[in-house]
């Protein structure tokens, strides 16, 4: 079986990176992961992937003069890599239309609510703001407008009495790290060579 290449983009701790790579392990996982990139130099997820063997890259968006600048280098690492499918896994920049574009049906992130509600950040926050019943997270492909590309897969959590935003908040990254290797295989599995 040709597994499809996958590259990481990570901004903190990698947990979900942590997940997908943990799921590339098996051999009938039909992805690999092959780079994981950060902007953060201080990135934890960094070590944790270096641990797994993973090449890892840092390319800190400051040192770039311009949006367009820095995803160009990101684009470079990821075609010296031969990356077929990227992942955000708590990527903390958005990125432009034209990086989108180079990217289309290949770019994939997860959202830690049940898209289209609650967009953009301090999504627990939001959810218990408006009296939400259940929230959750949402693996979707990346277009230009935020958190608004089709959606591949959702998980529900139900939003408890006397939640706080932490308190959902590990509920659902509990969700996350479940479905995001799913989500990836299943893309991986109908995801035409390069």
């Amino acid at each position: 079986m040709k597994r499809v290449r996958t590259g990481i983009l990570i901004s903190g701790r990698g947990t979900n990176m942590s997940a997908l790579i943990d799921a590339a392990k098996r051999s009938d996982f039909p992805a690999e992961i092959v780079v994981v990139i950060s902007n953060i130099a201080e990135a934890g997820g960094l070590a944790r992937a270096a641990e797994a063997g993973i090449p890892t890259l840092t390319l800190s968006h400051r040192d770039f003069s311009t949006r367009e600048a820095f995803e160009a280098a990101m684009d470079r690492a990821l075609r010296a890599a031969r990356v077929e499918l990227v992942c955000l896994a708590g990527f903390m920049r958005v990125l432009t239309p034209g990086f989108i574009a180079q990217w289309k049906g290949r770019l994939l992130n997860i959202h830690p609510s049940l898209l289209p509600a609650f967009r953009g950040l301090h999504t627990h926050e939001q959810a218990l703001a408006a009296g939400a019943k259940h929230h959750g997270c949402t693996v979707h492909h990346v277009v230009p407008e935020l958190d608004a590309g089709p959606v591949i897969a959702q998980a529900s959590v139900p939003v408890l009495a006397g939640d706080t935003p932490d308190s959902l908040a590990a509920r659902v990254l509990a969700e996350e790290v479940k479905l995001y290797p799913v989500a990836l295989a299943n893309i991986a599995k109908s995801l035409r060579p390069l």
